[in-house]
Formats: C-alpha cells, structure tokens, sequence
C-alpha cells in the first residue's frame, strides 16, 4: 500500500495497438487474454498479456483510489532507430503505438 502522496508509475500495452494486432474481428471494448512465446537467454517462457480498452484502465485506477497524473504515449528513445532499422522501416517519423505509462498518485 503507498502513503497517501505517494507515487506508481505503470507501463502497459497500448490498447489501441493490442486492437490493431488482434486482427478482424477484435473488439476494443472487450477484454481478451493473448500468449506470446519469448526467448531470452536461451530460456523459452511463454507469457500471458491482458488486453483492456483505456477506459477499463483508468476506471481501475480511480476505483483503487489513485488519482491519474500523467497518461504518456512515449516515442522511441534517441538511437533507436540506428539499433533496430527493421523496426523503423516503414515508420518515417519514428513514431508508432507501443506503450502507455501512467504515473498514478494515492490519495
């Protein structure tokens, strides 16, 4: 539990990107469970994700008693692009939707 004043900053999912990627027929306002594979160091996991509209998001956060202070849609970092040119291909701005963070204070 945090003080009240206190501080939780959370990165999510963008929920829009998760309805892009869900292909036809995905509805934004549902809630829906997806598995994704990952290997990192020679470790395979195969990991959950929860994909919710922001609403559902934000509609949680104030039910727990934060109040939202910040909703962020970051671009990528400085250099990214030189690190991973596949990924910015077909992005001539450099931005696209990723992630969400949310900086949360308890009351």
């Amino acid at each position: 539990m945090l003080t009240p004043g206190g501080r939780l900053i959370v990165s999510v999912n963008h929920p829009f990107a998760d309805y892009l990627s869900g292909g036809p027929g995905t509805d934004y306002f549902a809630t829906r469970q997806t598995f994704d594979e990952w290997t990192l160091g020679g470790h395979t996991a195969l990991l959950g994700f929860w994909s919710r509209p922001l609403h559902a998001m934000t509609d949680a956060f104030t039910a727990a008693g934060f109040r939202i202070s910040v909703i962020s849609e970051p671009f990528p970092a400085q250099g990214a692009r030189e690190l991973f040119p596949d990924v910015f291909a077909d992005r001539p701005s450099g931005a696209f939707l990723c992630f969400l963070f949310f900086v949360l204070q308890a009351d």
